[in-house]
């Protein structure tokens, strides 16, 4: 439990470094109502990507699970070293192209109007869903790990609060600096804007290698 714990909250950490919700974040604490609007965005990116894990865990990630006829800890393992190996040539393909992709705006970065800030979070999370490919490695080898129900629940629970600190950080500044904090959000939201690929791509095979390492080790372990 305490390994799990420890990759969970890690892989979440370094994949809340994401500039497609770390930028529009930034772009919203530089606008108005900028507390409250990136608070409804923190909450938008939250539930959808919690309720999106927990039923990816009840549901699909269990039943693959239950169809492979090896015993738990080695296809926790085996995912591992996929996942790491999936993120890693992501990453390269990131950097190759990060010239050509720096040129594109982040999503969630453009004048929006009365638009919901939480259901531009949301939508973005909902979105990139099916490419978060740290969150459904976690997801699957917390579904293939021992814990029991309830613990796996709260693995999924801290994996998603563990994302949104970057966002919580903003908040923070914005409530206790108010507009002291204003030449800091510009200064950091403005280098995003134009390294993100660089941030993303790094971000990619930092835990595509860590997933790689410990699924390896763990291999090696059970041999």
């Amino acid at each position: 439990m305490l390994r799990q714990l420890g990759v969970v909250i890690s892989v979440g950490l370094a994949d809340s470094l994401n500039p497609s919700t770390v930028g529009p974040g930034l772009f919203l604490a530089t606008g108005p109502r900028r507390a409250r609007r990136v608070t409804e965005f923190t909450l938008g990116v939250f539930m959808v990507d919690l309720v999106a894990g927990l039923i990816l865990l009840i549901g699909p990630a269990r039943l693959l699970i239950d169809l492979v006829p090896h015993p738990q800890g080695t296809v926790r393992h085996l995912i591992e070293v996929v996942a790491g190996a999936v993120l890693i040539a992501l990453a390269v393909t990131t950097w190759t192209a990060r010239r050509r992709l720096a040129r594109r705006p982040l999503p969630g970065t453009k004048a929006e109007g009365r638009s919901s800030a939480f259901v531009t979070g949301a939508s973005l999370s909902a979105v990139e869903l099916p490419t978060a490919a740290p969150y459904l490695a976690v997801v699957a080898g917390i579904a293939a790990s021992p814990a029991s129900a309830p613990e796996q629940i709260l693995l999924v629970l801290l994996y998603n609060v563990a994302f949104v600190v970057p966002l919580l950080a903003i908040l923070v500044a914005l409530l206790v600096a108010g507009d002291r904090a204003d030449p800091w959000l510009r200064r950091v939201g403005d280098w995003i804007a134009r390294r993100w690929p660089v941030v993303l791509a790094g971000l990619l095979m930092f835990v595509g290698g860590a997933l790689a390492i410990l699924g390896g080790l763990g291999l090696l372990g059970r041999a």
